[in-house]
């Protein structure tokens, strides 16, 4: 782990700070039943400052004239590293992770009234955990108890995620490589999926490929649960389940992505179960990846976050006039909705350290502005749900088609690449 861009994080932070004292602790261990623990996955805040992998940690930014990160973390403990790994314990961690003090983490009550005396301000994720309100505000006490001796509590608390929020949303070189890592992992798993779907599998199936691809080539875990939805299962935006059996002549949805180094890949692809198209599911594929098509190509630096949408459903919508699922005016349609009995939700979201990740979306009533260096989905979909008024051969076909793209100088990059068109997805499926 290479500590220089978590060191420049931190120091970016102190300056935006002031006189004031930033802390952040990362997120606690959870237990998944009785004494068995669930996979521990750190806070985003906390690892975008400090590339620290283990529980139990506080990272606390002092700023000012000598501005300082200090680090609290668990001790080294021989006999717990024989059941549970190594630990760096504060020495280590110090000159490992580049931090000016590292303390046992059973010190963080003790010191944490000391660092706030006389500082202006407080930045504290409020409201974010009750237990950590509650802490941080005896700590606050404890100075203004002090107040006869001269001693000063911080005159303001600042929600510290604003700040953060903002710097995230901007990637810097050491993020993109790792995305782009995260992406290629995925990526393949995509693929693999695709050459062993067959009919009469299990969704669990393909899902079992894309988690051995993940891990055979060093991603870290899922992203986020995985979506593996044969038939009208795929019209179920968030379905999970994994159970059912896939049947010839329909497709499957398939919205996975891995985890590396804390940064998620997102990509969705839709597939027939048999590896061939039916006339019916090319004519909507073709349509979502023209939206999709559309939406890239408004996804520029200067333009809005809402651009990308905007274009997608214009497609989109003509494309449910020309398979006769809505009738009249382009607009009109578009004004009053009508596309959203198919098309739900929006067409992309900011990615990063989580699968949505942190960041406005608007800045006041204006749509966020994109720059270089945004990281975000471009996912158009339809889900043609089974209905009195829809014709059998489109009845129950979910499509979505979902890409990761960063936002460059003058367009954006597509840094997934799994197979998409229809031709692509016909060849490597082939079965000879």
């Amino acid at each position: 782990m290479n500590p220089a861009p978590f060191l420049a994080r931190r120091q970016r932070l102190l300056k935006t700070i002031g006189d004031g004292v930033a802390i952040v602790p990362t997120a606690p261990e959870v237990i998944r039943n009785r004494d068995a623990h669930h996979l521990y996955r750190f806070d985003s805040y906390f690892w975008y400052l400090t590339g620290f992998p283990e529980p139990e940690a506080v990272v606390v930014l002092i700023g000012g004239k000598k501005p300082k990160s200090i680090l609290f973390c668990r001790e080294k403990h021989e006999e717990r590293e024989i059941w549970d790994g190594y630990r760096y314990g504060p020495k280590a961690a110090k000159a490992a992770f580049g931090f000016d003090a590292a303390y046992p983490i059973e010190q963080l009550d003790k010191k944490l009234a000391e660092f706030l005396v006389d500082r202006d301000t407080l930045w504290h994720a409020i409201g974010h955990d009750a237990e950590w309100d509650t802490r941080i505000a005896k700590a606050l006490n404890e100075v203004r108890a002090q107040t006869r001796a001269g001693k000063r509590a911080p005159r303001a608390i600042h929600d510290l995620r604003f700040e953060l929020d903002n710097m995230r949303l901007v990637k810097d070189c050491a993020e993109a490589a790792i995305q782009q890592r995260a992406a290629d992992i995925a990526s393949a798993g995509h693929a693999r999926a695709m050459r062993a779907c067959r009919p009469g599998l299990a969704e669990y199936e393909l899902e079992a490929e894309l988690t051995y691809e993940f891990r055979k080539c060093g991603a870290d875990a899922h992203a986020y649960t995985p979506i593996v939805a044969g038939g009208a299962n795929a019209c179920v935006l968030h379905y999970v389940a994994n159970d059912k059996t896939l049947i010839d002549n329909t497709l499957v949805l398939i919205d996975a992505g891995c985890e590396v180094a804390g940064y998620a890949a997102d990509i969705t692809r839709t597939f027939p179960v048999n590896g061939r198209f039916t006339a019916a599911q090319r004519d909507v594929y073709q349509i979502v990846l023209a939206a999709q098509a559309a939406a890239i190509a408004a996804t520029a630096p200067g333009r809005h976050f809402m651009e990308g949408h905007d274009a997608a459903v214009r497609v989109l919508a003509r494309g449910l006039i020309d398979l006769k699922l809505l009738s009249g005016d382009l607009d009109n349609l578009i004004e009053r909705g009508d596309y959203k009995r198919f098309y739900m939700h929006r067409t992309g979201h900011w990615l990063g350290l989580d699968v949505h990740d942190a960041g406005e979306y608007k800045v006041g009533d204006e749509w966020t502005t994109l720059r270089p260096g945004m990281t975000l989905t471009v996912e158009p979909g339809l889900y043609i749900r089974p209905a009195a008024d829809i014709p059998p051969a489109l009845a129950g076909i979910g499509i979505r088609i979902e890409d990761d793209v960063r936002v460059n100088e003058s367009a954006c990059d597509v840094f997934t690449t799994a197979p998409k068109s229809v031709a692509d997805i016909e060849e490597i499926m082939r079965h000879d």
